[in-house]
């Protein structure tokens, strides 16, 4: 059984948030492409998801958070071995500061 990628609730929140302020400060063509970037980045992840970096700001949490790159957002997901899932927790945008990672979700 392979690995299956799935977005919180939260996550989605984010990627909301990242749409609607790409219409509003570029269009909505933009906003489609950014977001269509990070919804495939993910998939990277099946062929070997520990690849990438651990996120240092949230090692202090139950689960083990990684991280991979897109544009200017880190996404970042747990592994669940037993049920095959790759987790993706959040949608941050880098060009915050790097603190801001750890409020609560």
């Amino acid at each position: 059984m392979s690995y299956k990628v799935i977005w919180s609730n939260f996550a989605e929140s984010e990627l909301d948030k990242i749409f609607k302020y790409y219409i509003e400060k570029a269009n909505k063509k933009v906003a489609k492409n950014i977001l269509k970037n990070i919804l495939a980045e993910p998939n990277r992840l099946l062929l070997n998801s520990e690849m990438f970096q651990i996120e240092e700001l949230l090692i202090d949490r139950e689960d083990d958070y990684r991280y991979i790159v897109c544009d200017n957002y880190k996404i970042i997901y747990s592994i669940d071995i037993e049920l095959k899932l790759i987790k993706i927790a959040d949608v941050f945008d880098t060009r915050q500061n790097p603190i801001k990672i750890k409020r609560n979700k």
